[in-house]
């Protein structure tokens, strides 16, 4: 009997953790299940995500309302296996054996939902191929 692998653990990364890192986690964590653990966080989080991110990530049916943003801290580096960044820059501090990915997006900070909703179906497709790429099949 073999033992399961380890679940990867995906940390999102942006300034304010107020748009794309929660866009991100909540469609790792809609699509990968109990496969992966996510976590996200910023450098300098703001108050409250982005109401316009609410009501795009809405629209394809995620509730991400009681989501907050939360400060982003080495420990939550030191125990990912992957480390996407997203416009942080020079904040995000880096380990050794980490895998780090950056992802260039539109910040959809101050932008109405017509700008949010395609860096929204950006990163759904980007959550996707990490999915494959970790080997995870999917969810709906």
């Amino acid at each position: 009997m073999s033992t399961p692998a380890p679940r990867p653990s995906v940390l999102f990364v942006c300034v304010h953790n107020a748009g794309r890192s929660q866009m991100g986690a909540a469609f790792l964590t809609r699509l990968g299940g109990d496969q992966v653990e996510v976590r996200s966080a910023g450098s300098a989080p703001a108050d409250a995500v982005n109401p316009a991110v609410v009501k795009a990530m809405a629209e394809v049916g995620i509730d991400i309302s009681a989501e907050t943003p939360k400060l982003l801290t080495t420990e939550a580096v030191r125990s990912s296996d992957v480390v996407i960044t997203m416009g942080c820059g020079d904040a995000c501090p880096v380990f050794p054996g980490k895998r780090y990915l950056d992802w260039q997006l539109d910040d959809p900070a101050g932008q109405g939902l017509d700008a949010v909703r395609p860096i929204r179906d950006a990163i759904e497709q980007r959550v996707r191929a990490l999915l494959a790429e970790l080997g995870i099949s999917a969810s709906a």
